[in-house]
């Protein structure tokens, strides 16, 4: 088999070691050298200087958990390319799974040139992975815990939200910080109420007369704490990442004009994707890559269901609540797509398509520094009704021995 790399090495990389295998040339054909260090900094600065000294251009490494990344940070410096490979593609022969035997395998890969390097960005934009991707753990539990309080307030007979839409309105998180206090009686409760909740006063004190107590109080005070702790955590976060996004605010200008896309979504949209679309040669490789349209799986000229890969699940989640965000839109191409596609294929695939779309927009727009021109909602209508499609019947009548006369409706 041909030798695409002449100097490359594998590595299998554990929690607490890292199998290195280095194949280059020799007098006698290939030489192979296979050496075990541990993953402390040390001993990878050691790694560096092995794979230098035999002068390595290439080393390849497979994507196991986050123990690939110290390693990777330690090698981008001192060697000219650090690949990052799927260990879908790293498939050895069966029977023959052992740390020695994966880093032989793979270094005889990469020496033929029979796999492909993960797209590993930019150190500013791993920063922005780490604290986007945060952000929204942060999110989800500070989302968790409302619900928590929500249930504590059902169990001591607080009907806050059958009255307000949100319990934790500046007047409910008032009412309730009032009930953790001390006071339990429902008219002072009511008359907390600010804005047009006053016009709910009435309800609110049939709402808020039930039996809450210390254990009540105990329990919500703590949630309350975490509620704000989140609060306080991802403005934080949002600061962090504002400031590294800083540089890129074009394009997050740019992002946030497509419907549907906030400026909290841009800012992961581009922590995600990066914002050099030199990456990706067409908009089709990039949403390929992300996972977010239908896989091939062909078989005997028979095409079977292909599901959508996996990619990156920070992602995709953010596509689709932006596709959900676009589908309330009024009168945009967005909403018209998500509500022809729902009808036919569910709401589900609806939401992965319409998400698809904007990530091919996203593309367009980071690739060619335009804003977003929006296709309107009567796009589809358009194409339906347009000249080439009637020319089209009409060859098809023909075909079929019909003379055919088109006349304008009266």
């Amino acid at each position: 088999m041909e030798t695409i790399v002449e100097r490359c090495a594998f590595l299998d990389v554990h929690r607490d070691t890292v199998m290195a295998c280095a194949r280059t040339p020799d007098v006698a054909g290939r030489r192979e050298e296979v050496v075990e260090f541990a993953t402390t900094t040390s001993q990878l600065l050691l790694l560096a200087d092995w794979l230098c000294e035999r002068r390595v251009t290439l080393v390849g490494m497979e994507a196991t958990g986050v123990y690939w990344k110290p390693v990777h940070w330690v090698l981008e410096d001192a060697i000219e390319q650090v690949w990052v490979i799927n260990a879908r593609h790293m498939r050895n022969v069966p029977g023959r799974k052992t740390d020695v035997a994966d880093a032989q395998w793979g270094a005889q890969l990469l020496e033929h040139g029979l796999v492909r390097p993960s797209f590993i960005p930019p150190k500013p934009f791993r920063q922005l992975r780490d604290l986007t991707r945060y952000r929204r753990v942060v999110i989800e539990e500070r989302g968790r815990e409302s619900q928590r309080l929500h249930k504590v307030l059902e169990d001591a007979g607080i009907k806050l939200s059958s009255v307000t839409s949100k319990v934790l309105t500046k007047s409910g998180r008032e009412m309730i910080e009032a009930l953790i206090a001390g006071q339990r009686d429902p008219n002072v409760l009511a008359e907390m109420a600010k804005g047009k909740m006053r016009s709910k006063i009435p309800q609110l004190q049939d709402a808020l007369a039930g039996r809450f107590d210390e254990h009540h109080a105990l329990l919500c005070a703590a949630m309350l704490a975490r509620i704000d702790q989140a609060d306080t955590t991802i403005n934080q976060l949002t600061d962090a990442i504002d400031v590294l996004l800083d540089p890129y605010e074009a394009a997050v200008t740019l992002l946030v004009t497509i419907p549907g896309v906030a400026r909290r979504s841009a800012q992961v949209i581009l922590a995600e994707i990066g914002a050099d679309m030199s990456r990706f040669p067409t908009a089709g490789h990039l949403a390929s890559w992300a996972g977010m349209c239908p896989g091939n799986n062909e078989s005997a000229h028979k095409h079977r269901s292909g599901s959508t890969r996996h990619g990156s699940k920070w992602l995709r989640i953010t596509l689709i609540e932006a596709a959900h965000a676009a589908a309330r839109t009024k009168n945009t191409y967005l909403a018209a797509q998500y509500a022809r596609l729902r009808s036919k294929r569910g709401p589900a695939r609806a939401s992965v398509a319409v998400g698809h779309s904007i990530l091919v927009i996203a593309w367009h727009l980071l690739s060619t520094g335009e804003t977003y021109n929006d296709l309107g909602a009567d796009y589809f209508e358009k194409r339906r009704n347009s000249t080439a499609r009637q020319r089209r019947l009409v060859a098809q009548l023909e075909a079929m021995g019909h003379k055919v006369t088109l006349a304008p409706a009266a």
